[in-house]
């Protein structure tokens, strides 16, 4: 892909522009946030032309924004953030993702690392690996049926619970409860139904994982302390989304999509920003099976949860609650959702697309559970493999500045058939094992597509949203273990 060769004005040390006079369609400026250790990468594709070609979007309010993990994607860039009236704007499939509610949570635990030797490692990447299907197009050891698929698709994390996976408290500290509401199962293509049966408690493949940490840093003792984390502590981490039913969902709409662009007479630089007007019956059906999709990514990283506190339950022969295995959170990383925000002084309800960007509200925020209020929400950036995970927290500044929004990982450099290429002759989980991290996949080709080598320096990304004050740091995480899909 060729190199990116647009304006970038300079408004701080961690903001650039993209004036809205680069393209006569724009209706507001692009911001990037980035600093100069990032800003060749930024330039390698053509991510902030999709900030400038959202810019021109029926209805965006305030600005079509990036995060530092920002690359090229389908429409929007990954790492996009932009919000719309709700009278004048639009709904885009392309601003969500394919992968609706691709998410992670992180868990706790009672472990300290000299809990966990090499053997006992071995014995609980291996118990995960076995208890929890991966790999491209596994099967779950979920037996239901498109009916039942539909309850799921409407109670989410919920289901999962009532069904006896995972406890009460893991609803409260799942972004939306685990259940969204405006879900309407008669928007799914039978299609969608079909794939989603048999993948419910499945991770995927890509850079989606399960990973046992220790917790190597702590910057902010008092957030650490309501989360009851220490240095040296055992976290684990689950890192998927929707599976093939948020796939189809994705792509029936984008046809769907296409075919409203043409009706409603909307200009769009890229037919990959397919969109619908907010209050159109076609904006609305996405919109509704979109929730379905997100729903679903719920419960399957609540049945999957379920099923870690069993895997370490078996190799320590304790239950949950001895293991203190508790939920700290759980966030959305593709989504759209309608929230209050102020503009220009104005409250207002806004539709705020989140495509590989984190939600981070403020202390105090209504939608947060109680026990966090005086911190701010949780907000859980993942590494890959052989890469620091992060514990920040959202900020007012992020509130005021991004719609309550952040980075959502690292971002990748290399496309998968770039690293496929580059790593040839490597073994990667050799590689890996001789930096104390044990990884088990179901296949040596997704080790190769996801070496930490094709992401950006996640260390960087996060520095880049603490230091411009979109979200704060709490805590270090280390990978020990890694189940990959």
């Amino acid at each position: 892909m060729s190199r990116w060769n647009g304006p970038l004005e300079k408004i701080d040390d961690y903001r650039l522009k993209i004036p809205k006079s680069y393209k006569s369609q724009m209706k507001v400026d692009g911001i990037i946030y980035i600093d100069s250790r990032l800003l060749e990468k930024v330039k390698e594709d053509q991510a902030p032309e999709q900030v400038a070609n959202v810019a021109t979007l029926p209805g965006i309010i305030r600005a079509s924004m990036a995060m530092p993990d920002i690359h090229w994607g389908y429409g929007f860039p990954i790492g996009g953030v932009a919000g719309f009236d709700i009278k004048t704007g639009i709904i885009s499939p392309g601003g969500v993702g394919y992968d609706i509610n691709c998410g992670v949570r992180l868990l706790r635990t009672n472990l300290f690392r000299k809990d966990i030797t090499t053997e006992i490692l071995e014995k609980l990447v291996r118990s995960l690996f076995h208890n929890i299907p991966s790999g491209v197009g596994s099967t779950g050891k979920i037996r239901i049926s498109e009916q039942e698929v539909k309850s799921v698709l409407i109670k989410g994390a919920r289901w999962a619970y009532e069904q006896g996976y995972g406890t009460k408290d893991d609803l409260e500290y799942t972004e939306e409860h685990g259940q969204m509401p405006g879900a309407d199962p008669s928007k799914i293509t039978r299609r969608a139904l079909e794939r989603g049966v048999p993948q419910l408690g499945t991770l995927g493949a890509g850079n989606h994982f399960l990973e046992i940490q220790e917790v190597e840093e702590i910057y902010d003792q008092t957030a650490a302390n309501i989360f009851r984390l220490e240095k040296g502590q055992i976290t684990v981490m689950v890192h998927t989304g929707s599976r093939g039913l948020g796939y189809q969902v994705c792509d029936d709409n984008v046809k769907d999509l296409g075919r409203a662009v043409q009706k409603y007479n909307i200009p769009l630089p890229d037919r990959q920003l397919a969109c619908a007007p907010l209050e159109s019956s076609e904006g609305k059906a996405y919109f509704a099976a979109m929730v379905c999709a997100a729903n679903y990514a719920w419960a399957n990283r609540q049945c999957i949860t379920h099923w870690v506190r069993e895997a370490f339950g078996q190799v320590y022969n304790k239950t949950p609650d001895e293991l203190g295995m508790e939920l700290i959170y759980d966030v959305a990383h593709n989504i759209a959702k309608f929230e209050e925000h102020t503009v220009n002084g104005n409250k207002m309800t806004v539709c705020v697309h989140r495509k590989g960007a984190t939600r981070a509200f403020p202390p105090g925020h209504s939608a947060l559970p109680e026990k966090y209020k005086s911190i701010g929400q949780p907000v859980i950036i993942p590494g890959d493999m052989g890469t620091n995970s992060y514990l920040l927290l959202g900020t007012q500044k992020a509130f005021e500045e991004t719609f309550g929004s952040t980075c959502h990982g690292a971002g990748r450099v290399w496309s998968r058939t770039r690293a496929l290429d580059e790593t040839r002759n490597r073994d990667v989980a050799g590689e890996l094992k001789s930096k104390g991290i044990l990884v088990m996949a179901a296949s040596r080709e997704v080790l190769r597509e996801e070496v930490p080598d094709a992401y950006k320096d996640v260390d960087v990304v996060v520095d880049v949203c603490h230091k411009a004050g979109i979200s704060k740091k709490v805590a270090k995480m280390r990978p020990l273990g890694v189940v990959k899909g």
